[in-house]
C-alpha cells in the first residue's frame, strides 16, 4: 500500500545534506538505500524490539510450570499469579504470554513435553449423517423444557448433568455427572454402556447424596438411559432428556468431558482405570480454580452451597478423599 512505501523510504530514504527535511529527516522523494535497508532488517530480526517477558531462563517460568505440572490451564495460572503476587507486574504474565512462551519453543522433546501439560484441543466436529436416528426411541422421557426454573437458574445444589465418556471402539465407558450449580464432578466406572450398567452404577453414585443433593438430573437420549424410570424410582431423582442433537442444552456437562480427556484420552480403554482411580480425577477436577466460580474451586464452592441449604456434608467426603 502507498502508507507501507511511505514508511520504508521514510525509514531508509536518503537525500544530501542541505536538502534534508526537518530535524533531519530524509525526504520521502529521496533515493532509497537498500544496502542500509537490509542491515537494519537483519538487525532487528535478530534482536526483538522488546524482551519477551517469559522464557525459560527468567525468574518466572519456574513457577509457572510449577502449575503446569498440576494441571492449570494458562488461563488458570495467570490468576493464580495474579493472586500470589498482587503488587508485582513482573511476577505476573497474560495467559496469551504463556502459550506463546510454550509455543516459542525449538522443536523437540522440551515443546512436546510442554504441550502435552496442555488441554487437549477438540478437533472439528463431524456433521450427523443426514436422515432418521436410527439408535431407537427412550419411551416416558420427560423434556428439558419442563425442567424446573430451579434448575435452569443453577443457584442451589442438585440439578444434575450426565453422560458417557466412551473408550476405544465404544467398548468402555466412563459415567460423568457434574452439579450445574458448582462445577462439582462426579465419575463412575460403568461395566460397559449397557442400560443396566447405566442404572447401576448411577445408582450406586447417587446413594451415598443427601436427599436434597438428588433433585434433577438432564442427559441426552443415548440408549443406555433406556432404564431412567428405574433410576428415578432407585434415587428419588427426576431425569429431563434434551433434545435430539442438541448438546449446548447440557453445555456444562460437555465442557467437563473435555476436560476430562486429558486423562481419559480418545482411543484408549477405559477399563483399566478402577474406581479409586477415577475418584483421584474427579479430586483433581474439583480442587482446580475456576474462571466462572471467581477462582474458587468446586469443591469449596459445592460445600459452601450445601451449608447454606442446610445440608451437611462430610468435606473429606464431598472431595473423595
Amino acid at each position: 500500500s502507498p502508507s507501507t512505501i511511505s514508511r520504508e523510504l521514510r525509514r531508509n530514504g536518503w537525500k544530501p545534506a542541505h536538502e534534508r527535511g526537518v530535524m533531519g529527516r530524509p525526504a520521502i522523494a529521496g533515493g532509497y538505500d537498500a544496502v542500509r535497508a537490509g542491515r537494519r532488517a537483519g538487525r532487528l530480526r535478530r534482536k526483538p524490539r522488546v524482551e519477551r517477558k517469559l522464557h525459560f531462563d527468567g525468574t518466572l517460568w519456574p513457577e509457572v510450570r510449577q502449575h503446569l505440572d498440576r494441571c492449570l490451564s494458562p488461563e488458570q495460572i495467570s490468576a493464580q499469579l495474579k493472586r500470589a503476587h498482587p503488587d508485582k507486574p513482573a511476577l505476573n504474565a497474560s495467559h496469551e504470554t504463556i502459550y506463546n512462551a510454550i509455543y516459542a519453543a525449538p522443536r523437540g522433546e522440551l515443546r512436546r513435553e510442554l504441550v502435552s501439560l496442555l488441554r487437549q484441543g477438540r478437533g472439528a466436529r463431524r456433521p450427523r449423517t443426514r436422515g432418521d436416528d436410527r439408535r431407537g426411541k427412550l419411551v416416558d422421557m420427560v423434556s428439558i423444557h419442563v425442567r424446573p426454573p430451579e434448575a435452569n437458574d443453577r443457584l442451589i445444589p442438585g440439578h444434575w448433568e450426565g453422560d458417557l465418556i466412551k473408550g476405544i471402539a465404544n467398548r468402555s465407558a466412563v459415567g460423568t455427572l457434574v452439579d450445574r450449580s458448582t462445577l462439582f464432578v462426579m465419575l463412575v466406572k460403568m461395566d460397559g454402556s449397557t442400560a443396566e450398567a447405566a442404572l447401576k452404577a448411577y445408582s450406586a453414585a447417587f446413594a451415598p447424596l443427601d436427599e436434597e443433593l438428588r433433585k434433577t438430573l438432564t442427559y441426552d437420549q443415548g440408549k443406555e438411559m433406556a432404564l431412567h424410570k428405574e433410576l428415578a424410582e432407585a434415587t428419588g431423582i427426576r431425569i429431563y432428556f434434551c433434545d435430539p442433537h442438541s448438546p449446548w442444552q447440557r453445555g456444562i456437562c460437555e465442557n467437563i468431558n473435555g476436560l476430562l480427556r486429558q486423562f481419559l484420552p480418545k482411543g484408549t480403554d477405559l477399563s483399566v482405570f478402577s474406581q479409586r482411580q477415577l475418584d483421584a480425577i474427579a479430586l483433581n477436577m474439583n480442587t482446580r480454580p475456576r474462571k466462572t466460580l471467581g477462582w474458587r474451586t468446586p469443591g469449596e464452592v459445592f460445600i459452601e452451597n450445601c451449608a447454606k441449604q442446610g445440608i451437611v456434608i462430610d468435606p473429606a467426603v464431598a472431595l473423595g478423599v
